[in-house]
């Protein structure tokens, strides 16, 4: 990731924070419509190409399926879901945001994927297999159980 010249954000780095800038101005408006959410979702998968979108499909699958209380929204522009507080539980980072060399799916704070004194939050993710959607499964049920 390129950084400006003085050491500051990149532009790819800016245009995140402008984007969730205007993700919470939609989202305050919106409140915490699923119908609203899962517009705002599905518009940021369609924007996706290759795998990145295949990853974000897979994802929102799952969470479909696994974890339906949860609220689909955007964070930073990637498809997210939220708990009932409004927190996000689960996101995917497409490679292609930041031009990184594989997407990612992370679980924020809320996750309950505690295990110890040390666990993942983070998984990088080349391909969306039958595999893949397993243990993202798995994971994505632990973490809102």
């Amino acid at each position: 990731m390129a950084k400006t010249a003085s050491g500051g954000l990149s532009q790819e780095e800016r245009d995140a924070v402008k984007q969730r800038a205007k993700e919470l101005r939609d989202q305050a408006k919106a409140g915490k419509s699923r119908e609203a959410g899962t517009k705002q979702v599905l518009e940021a998968i369609g924007k996706l190409d290759g795998t990145d979108r295949k990853i974000a499909e897979g994802l929102h699958k799952v969470v479909g399926e696994v974890a339906p209380d949860l609220v689909p929204k955007t964070f930073y522009g990637f498809p997210a879901y939220a708990n009932a507080n409004g927190k996000v539980v689960v996101f995917t980072q497409p490679s292609s945001k930041f031009k990184t060399r594989y997407a990612t799916i992370q679980f924020d704070e809320p996750a309950r994927l505690d295990d110890g004194d040390m666990w993942a939050t983070g998984f990088a993710v080349l391909e969306w297999t039958p595999a893949v959607e397993k243990k993202i499964s798995e994971l994505v049920a632990t973490a809102v159980a």
